[in-house]
């Protein structure tokens, strides 16, 4: 899985050093040339969707794994979701105000997350978090160089 991410993450360097490789231009016959900029341009569309969970005091560390559990299932699940990873805080720093649970996911495009928030399992899960969960912080962003 890491291979994999590492190839995705490298992929945009690989084109752009790629940058007078030529290519069929779907207006003309005439060769088009794949710049560094629409390589950049092709990416874009990258969203990393990143959840932080505070649970209440009262969940079990039970109820905690078995949230975990569901969540890491999603992947199986929805297709859209290109990459995921999870941890809990481990930072010496005090700062997280409660949060104990990150989870990254990573969908090649906007559209892909759109498509992922309605669905059934999506859904489910958070059926089977809400009874256990003080607080959610969800950012999502677009990668950028």
């Amino acid at each position: 899985m890491k291979n994999v991410l590492f190839l995705f993450a490298a992929l945009p360097f690989l084109v752009a050093a790629c940058a007078d490789i030529r290519v069929e231009s779907p207006k003309s016959a005439q060769p088009a040339k794949l710049t560094a900029e629409k390589a950049g341009q092709f990416f874009q569309g990258t969203v990393r969707h990143v959840v932080l969970f505070k649970f209440k005091d009262t969940a079990t560390p039970q109820q905690v794994q078995a949230v975990e559990k569901k969540f890491r299932e999603l992947p199986s699940h929805i297709p859209q979701i290109m990459a995921f990873e999870w941890g809990t805080d481990i930072s010496p720093e005090g700062k997280a105000q409660g949060f104990t649970h990150c989870f990254f996911l990573t969908f090649a495009t906007p559209a892909d997350r759109d498509a992922y928030l309605p669905h059934p399992a999506h859904k489910e899960f958070g059926a089977t978090l809400r009874p256990y969960l003080d607080k959610v912080l969800v950012i999502d962003y677009v990668a950028k160089d």
